[in-house]
Parts: C-alpha cells; sequence; structure tokens
C-alpha cells in the first residue's frame, strides 16, 4: 500500500507523520504544490516494452499531456534477473536518483508495475512517499527531492516532460539522502 512518512529534516529518526490513507496523503502534497492520485493497474507481460505500457494506458497518458502539457513521455524499466547485466543496472541507476536534487520542470511518474520512493525535502521536512503500482505523482519544478528504486529494483513507471531532453537533474550537493529510511526500510512498515 502507498505509504507517506514526514520527518523534520533534522530528525531522521522520529516521523512526525505516517499514514497510508490517500485522502491523507493526496492533501499533505497538495500543501507542497504536488499532486498525487491513482489509475486503474491494467494487465502487463512479464517484462512489457515501452510500446506496451504506452499501448496500455493510451488514454490515461493523453489526458495528462493535455492537462499540463508534456510533449514526451518514455517508460521506465526495471525487471530483476540473475544476471550480472541487471544487477550492475540496478546499482547505477538507483545511485543516478538517490542524491538530493531538483529538476527545471515537473517530475511526473505513474508506477505501472512495482514500488519505489520519492523523498520531498520542503519547509524544513523530508516527505517519504512510497508508491506502488497505480500511483501517479508530480513533484513540482524545483523541488528539491531523491528517489529510491531499493536494492532490488523491480518497477514499471511511465514518465512524462515538456522537453526531449528527458531527465536532468540538478544536484544540491547535500547528503541528506544518506541519513533517511531507505525503499527497503519502507516496505518493511506492517500495512
Amino acid at each position: 500500500m502507498t505509504l507517506l512518512t514526514v520527518w523534520n529534516d533534522t530528525d531522521p529518526e522520529t516521523p512526525v507523520l505516517q499514514t497510508r490513507d490517500v485522502d491523507v496523503i493526496t492533501e499533505q502534497l497538495n500543501g507542497l504544490g504536488a499532486r498525487f492520485s491513482r489509475w486503474e493497474v491494467k494487465e502487463l507481460s512479464a517484462d512489457p516494452t515501452q510500446d506496451e505500457v504506452l499501448a496500455a494506458y493510451a488514454d490515461e497518458i493523453a489526458a495528462v499531456n493535455a492537462e499540463h502539457g508534456y510533449t514526451y513521455v518514455d517508460v521506465m524499466t526495471m525487471v530483476p534477473s540473475d544476471s550480472d547485466e541487471y544487477r550492475e543496472k540496478a546499482v547505477a541507476s538507483r545511485a543516478k536518483f538517490l542524491n538530493e536534487h531538483q529538476h527545471d520542470d515537473d517530475e511526473d511518474r505513474f508506477f505501472a508495475r512495482g514500488t519505489g520512493v520519492f523523498y520531498l525535502h520542503v519547509g524544513g521536512k523530508v516527505y517519504a512517499v512510497f508508491c506502488e503500482q497505480g500511483d501517479v505523482i508530480s513533484v513540482p519544478v524545483n523541488t528539491t527531492h531523491w528517489f529510491d528504486m531499493g536494492l532490488k529494483p523491480d518497477y514499471v513507471s511511465v514518465r512524462f516532460f515538456h522537453d526531449d531532453d528527458g531527465w536532468v537533474g540538478n544536484f544540491t550537493g547535500s547528503e541528506i539522502s544518506s541519513t533517511f529510511a531507505t525503499h527497503d526500510e519502507l516496505a518493511s512498515v506492517p500495512a
């Protein structure tokens, strides 16, 4: 289940809020200018292609593009396997997104399968949104944040952009991301 955990940014040990209530999660994120919603999940193959995912969610993607002016959409897929290629890709991908950064654009993601955690660092607090299959999250432009896909990434996500440059991160140099609960730790919080 989707989980929101909020801490003061100076105290990564003591959550000030932890909830699975979608209405509370939506309200908290809306207060930051972020958007959160859920889409009906559709059946995909075990290792879906980008075309398969885009076709399955064509109507939902078209609606987001029309409402928010996105012009480029792609699919990020991490399907676990017992191969060196997967292990190398998992380590490199996780490291790329794990440090605090911001973007010159909103960061919109839909989880067609699997999980990932977006950590928004706003107003002296850290908001960790453990996203699952069906979740749609939008991190507003210039919001400092990071993303953790866990030690064994397993997800399929649709990414939305306003231009063809795709994902470009402006890193803050802060090491704050190393002090908060990881994806795997949040995945173990009882439902």
